[in-house]
């Protein structure tokens, strides 16, 4: 047997890549380990959103427009279109970072008076006060984080009208929607009504959006921007309490380095770790992971109609894309052409994520507040469970002290 290569990563479980790029399982789910394949899936105009719940979105009239996330083809590429703006490079750095840097200021104070707290709380409304803001629920009242959680549960139920169990997750479900109706989406729909202001609700509003479809979309990026965004900066955080020596790279680096330093982290621990497409025509994807066939015998093609699934967690560390070593964060690998330092952590071509660059920035301005503050240390292993209706991680109990503050550790 040969050496197992080294594997660095803290919460995602199973093995790197480097086994079958593409494979048809007994199940019929086609599974991408390759990142050429994985990347030429994402790409194509051949396939169609699948999971996160999408049956159910299915199930809508079809009068009731579908959340960006579940929509496809030419609708689909227009509101990307029109939305873009809100997620460009320079406009984050413009409108968004002084108000990153407040909110990431906001949280430092907490940790400060209080002496300790939990981390996951902490990034949690990092995460939920930016995408607020980009999104436009501003006007929310008190308990937003309360209303996420109770709609992001730990566990998902299946709805249904014959057992006791379905019609319980039935009205939990109807309950957390109207908590966040009521608490959060009308109140900042009737106040861009009044007055509308340059963020995603006022441009839906723009669009002739209803109060629920505007509910809808706002929960699909409250998905995006805060469930997961939490997660990164969790994970992250952890790396960099448990390599000294990677802290010290972070510390000095310019802000170039540390967004080199967290892509790489980001690559190796993506917060989402599957994705799922289903084929609208006979898919041809290349067999090898750098886009060739070692084996010779061609590229594998995938049937219409078919259920794909590409695991994160194994194209990303596909080492004919991102190097030898890929289990190892190293912010200065050299990846192949065409690959992104962050591997597929962002999904890929209709349907990458636009707010990446919110993320990995207000990510960096609250990491490099956090371990700037003396004495800080990370009290216990941090307790890893799965989101497994998202195909994410979660991470919580991740309890951080400053050594010699005063504060009560009550807080967290």
């Amino acid at each position: 047997m040969g050496q197992q290569e080294p594997n660095a990563r803290k919460v995602v479980a199973g093995p790197l890549g480097g086994g079958c790029p593409v494979r048809r399982d007994a199940d019929g789910v086609w599974r991408v380990d390759g990142y050429a394949a994985g990347r030429a899936v994402l790409r194509s105009t051949g396939t169609v959103q699948a999971g996160l719940g999408i049956e159910m979105v299915e199930k809508l009239p079809s009068s009731v427009r579908r959340p960006v996330l579940y929509r496809d083809g030419p609708e689909h590429r227009e509101h990307r279109r029109q939305t873009a703006r809100y997620f460009t490079p320079r406009r984050v750095a413009e409108h968004y970072r002084g108000m990153m840097e407040r909110v990431a200021d906001e949280q430092i104070a907490r940790l400060r008076a209080a002496g300790s707290a939990d981390l996951s709380e902490l990034s949690f409304r990092l995460a939920v006060d930016v995408a607020a803001e980009v999104i436009g629920l501003t006007e929310s009242r008190p308990g937003l984080m309360r209303r996420l959680e109770r709609f992001f549960p730990d566990e998902f139920g299946e709805p249904g009208f014959t057992s006791l169990r379905g019609l319980r997750f039935m009205m939990l479900r109807n309950s957390a929607w109207l908590r966040m109706h009521f608490g959060d989406v009308r109140p900042a729909v009737r106040a861009r009504r009044h007055r509308r202001r340059d963020d995603l609700v006022s441009h839906l509003l723009d669009e002739g959006c209803s109060a629920g479809e505007i509910l809808a979309e706002c929960l699909t990026f409250a998905a995006a921007g805060m469930v997961t965004t939490r997660e990164f900066v969790n994970v992250a955080a952890w790396h960099l309490f448990d390599d000294e020596q990677l802290l010290q790279q972070y510390r000095s680096a310019d802000r170039a380095g540390r967004t080199a330093l967290l892509h790489e982290i980001l690559r190796l621990e993506p917060a989402v770790t599957s994705l799922w497409r289903r084929t609208t025509e006979d898919l041809e994807i290349p067999a090898g992971g750098d886009g060739a066939d070692p084996a010779g015998t061609g590229p594998v093609t995938v049937p219409a109609g078919a259920l794909v699934e590409i695991r994160l967690d194994r194209t990303n560390t596909d080492a004919s894309a991102v190097g030898p070593r890929a289990g190892e964060v190293c912010p200065a690998r050299a990846t192949a052409d065409g690959a992104d330092a962050y591997g597929l952590s962002f999904g890929g071509g209709p349907h990458k994520c636009p707010g990446a660059h919110i993320a990995i920035q207000e990510s960096d301005i609250f990491l490099t507040r956090l371990f700037a503050e003396p004495g800080l240390r990370l009290v216990s292993t941090p307790r890893v469970g799965r989101k497994d209706n998202l195909g994410a991680y979660e991470i919580r109990d991740m309890r951080v002290t400053l050594d010699g503050n005063t504060g009560s550790p009550a807080a967290g």
